[in-house]
């Protein structure tokens, strides 16, 4: 399953294909781009879903926070269920009051992605009717505090993903004239992808991508699949090859006779890991976002916390935060109270991490 870890080259051959009606770029102001954000999945992408309790959301507002990324499952509105529907509009309306901008974020399920790699024209088709439902909903809400986000990481070729995207900004358009359009690029969405990647020939959009990198570092000891980024573990940020903790880590990974892994670390630090690594990624992104007069977010970046340490885990994030910010590109953390998590439940307000909200707060609005 292609996924925002897998370290795919940019697909070639990239085309834009006009929307129906387009032509010239809409007349519109620049759209405001939400920032310091938090992603919420397991809310509205799963039909056992479970809400923030009220105390948690009104924490992170007053910690500092101002958006909420919500990933949507497609799938559970595809059999016609308003109260689906009216679920959504409720909480998404519910985080509008308490001062929350809001991403809705067409978050494609395991099935969703299988159909669009295996049959394109079925998995767009089910992807459309997805949003035709969905659309409804966003037109009832407010459109300077609600982005329709067109496809999470779409799983296919830039030319394909391209056809699609203007295809689905059609769709939601049709209903939400005034919406500032949310996309990224094809397959992975990440920061290395935008670059041949063109805008859609709307002006009121923003392009978002992903960051993690360097994966060995942001996903050492993930548990969910055979990547060798599993058997990795106790890597430091900022770092180099010849860090004491690095050389420990391939030694023992060799001992193992793990070449795989040993290997994956030493590619990743050919460059060092440092926070001017990290700037350097987000001035290209600025670059591109000036070329195309285009805004830009960073909707997904993060840190697993399974084994790495604290400080380094802090450092990173606040390296890409205040990289992002630095070339006025917005951001949402990756997520709330998961592996990569802030908090240990998102129904309690007690064990905030207030280390990490101060590495991406600065500190601002108290703990």
């Amino acid at each position: 399953m292609i996924s925002r870890r897998s370290a795919l080259k940019l697909a070639g051959g990239s085309i834009l294909a006009a929307l129906p009606a387009a032509g010239a770029a809409r007349a519109v102001a620049k759209p405001i781009v939400p920032s310091r954000g938090i992603n919420l999945p397991g809310w509205f992408d799963n039909s056992d879903g479970v809400a923030p309790s009220a105390p948690v959301l009104e924490k992170l507002r007053q910690s500092g926070f101002e958006t909420i990324r919500l990933p949507i499952n497609g799938d559970l509105l595809l059999a016609g269920d308003t109260a689906a529907l009216r679920h959504i509009e409720a909480g998404v309306t519910d985080l509008n009051q308490l001062g929350f901008s809001v991403l809705v974020d067409m978050h494609p399920s395991e099935s969703l992605h299988k159909a669009l790699r295996q049959d394109f024209e079925a998995g767009s088709q089910r992807a459309a009717a997805a949003w035709m439902a969905l659309r409804s909903v966003v037109a009832n809400l407010p459109d300077d505090k609600v982005y329709p986000e067109l496809l999470n990481e779409p799983p296919m070729r830039s030319d394909a993903w391209l056809q699609l995207r203007d295809r689905l900004a059609e769709v939601v358009r049709s209903k939400c004239p005034s919406h500032t359009l949310i996309w990224g690029p094809s397959p992975s969405q990440g920061i290395w992808e935008i670059g041949e990647t063109p805008p859609l020939a709307d002006g009121n959009q923003i392009a978002a991508i992903h960051f993690y990198a360097p994966t060995a570092f942001t996903h050492q000891c993930e548990t969910w699949d055979a990547s060798p980024l599993a058997r990795i573990s106790n890597l430091p940020f900022p770092a180099t090859i010849e860090t004491p903790l690095v050389q420990q880590s391939i030694q023992k990974l060799r001992a193992a006779g793990d070449e795989q892994a040993a290997n994956l670390i030493e590619e990743q630090l050919a460059m060092p890991w440092t926070e001017v690594a990290i700037a350097s990624e987000f001035v290209r992104l600025r670059r591109w976002s000036e070329t195309h007069d285009c805004a830009v977010m960073m909707n997904e970046f993060g840190v697993l916390n399974f084994c790495v340490d604290v400080e380094s885990r802090r450092f990173w994030v606040r390296a890409a935060r205040q990289a992002a910010e630095a070339n006025q590109v917005g951001w949402a953390y990756w997520e709330l109270d998961q592996g990569f998590g802030i908090i240990k439940s998102r129904r309690s307000t007690e064990d905030f991490d207030i280390g990490m909200i101060a590495a991406l707060l600065d500190g601002r609005g108290g703990g």
